[in-house]
């Protein structure tokens, strides 16, 4: 049985987009390994950008940081 866990940072992903996420990393998964859709699992993380960090910062100051610049 595959457990596919995706992880995204909380930006307003749409229910539609995330079901197309789940139906796509199944069909993948059927696809090119073979295994049973009925079986396979895929759940989505949504976490915040204060709770995910690259680089040695959270993405919230990142963004802030990359939006003034554009500014």
């Amino acid at each position: 049985m595959p457990f596919v866990n995706i992880k995204i940072t909380r930006e307003g992903a749409t229910p539609e987009q995330k079901a197309r996420l789940i139906q796509g990393v199944t069909d993948l998964l059927t696809d090119i390994l073979g295994k049973n859709p009925q079986t396979t699992v895929v759940v989505i993380d949504e976490v915040d950008t204060d709770n995910w960090g690259i680089g040695g910062e959270t993405v919230t100051v990142r963004r802030k940081r990359e939006n003034s610049r554009t500014k």
